[in-house]
């Protein structure tokens, strides 16, 4: 007991801070881009597409984790070269410069979602993930009091739009990567004596697992949610800008930290209802988000968009956080990084960009003037979200009691 305790907490501390070293510096890049380095609209979306592309080297990196090195160590030197390019990037006042720097930083640091998953669920039963995600939640919030103790310390009057959140990301990876090495030792599992393919650096082994009816079923439908979801993640504080909401930074915050309390929860609700129907509240909650965020402008009420913003923990929690509990149970046990890194590759990777793109079209195409068609939007996310409610309820089967 007193073992997996120490385990819990030193996993607890890997997912603080792999969070507080990306939103110390991610969230205020667009900022830095635009306002800063004055570069085209459509510079800074190609730049900012480096956290799609850098998911799809999650493959890659499980299949090294699962065959060839323990999981510490690869989390370990990601964060150590994704240090270094940060680093780079602080250099970089161009586009090209930013674009690579910025890209390969990204291609390091995004595989770290799905291996540290791993690396948690390989020490820890799968039902407590979230208790132990819930920290990296914790962590997003932090960056914000991160922020604010660089200014203290560097003595300057503005942090936001400046280089420093670079070198405070910099800076904050040399310290998860030194941590990295005290994690609990996750061996590599799968049998190295097996000639390595294209396939298997590629990590499209796990393609075997869509054989399966309920994870094929399960990826298509993550796949095709994370198109709706990325609508207000990505383009939130555009919608907010529009209505005229003031300070949208903490008002997107409270999200965060409701997530931090929806995540506590989420174990409870897969322990008590199963993974389905943790699924199916999961996108239950999308649709609540884009109903009321529908109702707030046809109505003119700022309060519903807030109800919008509070649901972002339960859509994370219940349906990405728990999809990732459903990958881990589902792969083989030589194959659960590679699992983790191909739904991210998947849903995080190519799914996000093409909401990414295709949402931002959709924003042009309802343009009004100044502002936008937004009660068009809402209407368009909440119906493709209730039709993917339907395909999970009919095609998704509980085989097994449980989390299964």
């Amino acid at each position: 007991m007193k073992r997996l305790q120490t385990d819990l907490l030193r996993l607890g501390v890997m997912m603080f801070m792999q969070y507080v070293l990306l939103a110390v510096w991610w969230v205020p890049m667009a900022a830095y881009l635009a306002n800063t380095l004055k570069l085209e609209m459509h510079q800074v979306s190609f730049i900012l597409s480096s956290m799609a592309i850098g998911s799809m080297a999650s493959p890659f990196v499980g299949v090294i984790a699962d065959r060839y090195v323990a999981s510490e160590k690869v989390l370990a030197i990601l964060n150590l070269s994704t240090g270094v390019l940060l680093l780079l990037a602080t250099q970089q006042t161009d586009f090209t410069g930013l674009l690579v720097t910025v890209m390969l930083a990204m291609l390091c640091y995004m595989p770290t979602w799905s291996l540290t998953s791993a690396i948690a669920m390989r020490h820890a039963p799968a039902n407590q993930f979230p208790r132990i995600r819930v920290l990296g939640s914790v962590g997003w919030v932090a960056s914000g009091l991160f922020s604010q103790a660089a200014i203290y310390v560097f003595g300057v009057a503005v942090f936001d739009g400046t280089a420093l959140p670079l070198y405070c990301g910099a800076a904050t990876c040399f310290v998860a990567a030194a941590l990295n090495l005290l994690l609990p030792h996750t061996p590599a599992t799968a049998d190295k004596s097996q000639r390595l393919s294209v396939k298997d650096m590629l990590g499209w082994n796990v393609v075997s697992m869509l054989r399966k009816r309920n994870f094929f079923v399960f990826m298509l439908i993550s796949f095709l949610a994370v198109i709706p979801f990325n609508l207000y993640h990505l383009y939130g504080s555009i919608f907010l800008s529009d209505m005229n909401v003031k300070h949208i930074t903490v008002t997107m915050n409270w999200g965060q930290f409701a997530e931090i309390f929806f995540l506590i929860i989420t174990t409870t609700i897969m322990v008590k209802f199963g993974i389905k129907k943790t699924l199916i509240f999961g996108l239950i909650a999308m649709i609540i988000r884009y109903i009321t965020f529908y109702l707030g402008v046809e109505l003119d009420q700022q309060v519903y968009y807030i109800t919008g913003i509070l649901v972002h923990g339960l859509i994370f929690g219940l349906f990405f956080i728990g999809g990732q509990v459903y990958t881990d149970q589902a792969a083989p046990g030589a194959m659960k990084a590679q699992a983790q890194g191909f739904l991210s590759f998947a849903v995080w990777g190519v799914g996000y960009l093409i909401g990414t793109f295709l949402n931002g079209y959709l924003i042009d195409v309802f343009r009004l003037g100044d502002t936008c068609n937004w009660e068009a939007l809402f209407l368009i996310s909440t119906l493709s979200t209730c039709l993917l409610l339907c395909l999970l309820i009919l095609l998704f089967k509980n085989k097994e009691s449980g989390l299964a």
